[in-house]
């Protein structure tokens, strides 16, 4: 049984890589357990270098989107990452003609919520929370609920909030929001409808900077593209 909704097109990006994501990779291919972010909380964490560079090229590509094709309304996280991705976007699609204001911010958009292991890198977790390892082994990912924390379906739960709410104030639009890798799957499952697969045509990872869409297919949304990248390309 589809979702319901009335947008003509929604587009999901993922924020660029962040100092926390280069961290992680950092971390994961070193097996260092001790390597820390520097910030207090990950809604501080802030966009990397290359993170910067990727939002640039998510702005050449919003630069050269068609009349028809460009989200007339823009919706971000208000995760420091996501709101400097659009920060960069706009004005990079500004100074190619286009015309881009702040983005309206949501925080049902916001990343999943690790609770106690917030911003610990999976050898950290490994090394110093090992129970909690071997349960998100033994769970899943779409269900595994960190202590305080968040699974993806908790995720998926806020989002459909706000599509619900979103549907009916943007009948017609194309819309684009600007959010994280759990937020993806999340937007695909409500999509999805009652009784559609959980998350079947996602990526295990979706990747940073990515592109992800749907469209008004008859009473329901229609998957195009998920964790595109080639405007990455070059």
């Amino acid at each position: 049984m589809p979702y319901g909704c009335e947008l003509a097109r929604l587009t999901v990006v993922r924020h660029g890589e962040s100092a926390a994501n280069e961290l992680f990779a950092r971390a994961v291919e070193t097996g260092d357990a001790d390597l820390r972010v520097a910030e207090p909380t990950d809604a501080q964490v802030p966009l990397s270098a290359t993170g910067v560079r990727q939002a640039e090229a998510l702005g050449r590509w919003l630069a050269g989107l068609g009349a028809r094709e460009r989200p007339q309304s823009v919706i971000c996280s208000p995760y420091a990452r996501a709101v400097r991705t659009w920060e960069v976007m706009a004005s990079v699609a500004g100074a190619a003609g286009g015309s881009y204001g702040p983005a309206l911010v949501d925080e049902r958009l916001r990343d999943r919520e690790m609770g106690v292991l917030e911003l610990m890198t999976p050898p950290a977790v490994r090394a110093y929370a090992p129970a909690e390892a071997d349960r998100r082994e033994r769970v899943g990912e779409w269900f595994y609920r960190p202590p305080g924390g968040e699974s993806l379906a908790d995720v998926a739960l806020r989002v459909r909030d706000f599509l619900t709410e979103l549907g009916p104030a943007a009948a017609g639009r194309r819309v684009l929001l600007v959010a994280h890798d759990a937020v993806v799957p999340a937007v695909g499952r409500v999509l999805a409808g009652i009784g559609g697969a959980r998350a079947a045509t996602m990526p295990a990872q979706v990747p940073n900077a990515s592109l992800s869409w749907w469209v008004r297919d008859g009473v329901g949304m229609r998957p195009v593209v998920i964790g595109g990248t080639p405007h990455l390309d070059g």
